[in-house]
């Protein structure tokens, strides 16, 4: 029963975590960026832009939801952060799959709008992302779950697979 009360939680606050921050980052913000962009595109450029968005949606609230929140107990927030190290689903393959997909969020709206800015933008957002994971997130997990984190970053990249070939 207190899993479950803690699993409800997490999600709960995971959901207002998303939207004002990834929310804010990957959708407000591009959106803005995009009244100054060129004209946006159309036909099957346009589904194929949309459908880069949705990917990256997909594999946000997969790893924030079903990663983070139901299985880790925790959520996306520093503040809050998984009491379980998360190795499952998408995080088997990369460390920091939540980054991967605002960003594939913000690249679909800079191919949609054809936006040099939302590019520029995109840059900006992804170079955080790295530092943020290098002063904070890293240390972070090894003063946390110390051997164990170190063992799952030997395995697992931060933002590509490994080749299995």
């Amino acid at each position: 029963m207190l899993v479950m009360a803690s699993k409800a939680s997490a999600i709960a606050k995971t959901a207002l975590f998303t939207v004002v921050v990834p929310g804010t980052v990957a959708g407000c913000i591009p959106w803005w960026i995009r009244e100054s962009a060129g004209v946006a595109v159309f036909g099957i450029e346009a589904w194929a832009a949309t459908v880069v968005i949705v990917v990256g949606v997909a594999i946000y609230f997969h790893a924030a939801f079903w990663g983070f929140a139901a299985i880790g107990l925790g959520t996306p927030a520093p503040i809050d952060p998984p009491k379980m190290l998360v190795v499952r689903g998408l995080h088997r393959y990369v460390r920091n799959p939540m980054y991967i997909g605002v960003a594939l969020v913000i690249l679909g709206q800079t191919w949609l709008f054809r936006s040099r800015s939302i590019a520029l933008y995109a840059l900006c957002v992804a170079t955080m992302f790295h530092v943020w994971v290098l002063i904070y997130e890293e240390p972070t997990l090894h003063r946390q779950f110390g051997d164990e984190y170190e063992g799952y970053r030997a395995r697992v990249l931060r933002c590509f697979p490994k080749s299995r070939c």
